[in-house]
């Protein structure tokens, strides 16, 4: 399964012809940015008050505690952070192409 995904994220992302190894450290470091520019997306919808209470929930790691600050002040968070992702794949296939 993770051999699956893995393939499906580097044909995505354009590195298919990469070796493993590279493709392994590639994919690991395009999820930190994506990570970064889906949360940054969202919490820029969050007024300066409610950026503290996002912080503090994100510190204190409770998943469900923090879905639910983001469905109640940040309605369609899931579509934020997927257009965020989105944009992320397209600079990085712009970046890698040649």
């Amino acid at each position: 399964m993770q051999d699956e995904l893995t393939a499906l994220i580097a044909e995505d992302l354009g590195i298919k012809d990469v070796p493993p190894a590279e493709q392994q450290a590639l994919i690991g470091q395009f999820g930190e940015i994506a990570l970064k520019a889906a949360t940054l997306a969202i919490v820029g919808k969050l007024t300066e008050a409610k950026r503290g209470e996002f912080a503090k929930l994100a510190e204190a790691g409770d998943a469900s505690a923090l879905k639910a600050f983001l469905d109640r002040e940040v309605p369609g968070h899931e579509s934020i952070a997927k257009a965020a992702v989105a944009e992320e794949v397209k600079r990085f296939k712009a970046f890698q192409a040649p």
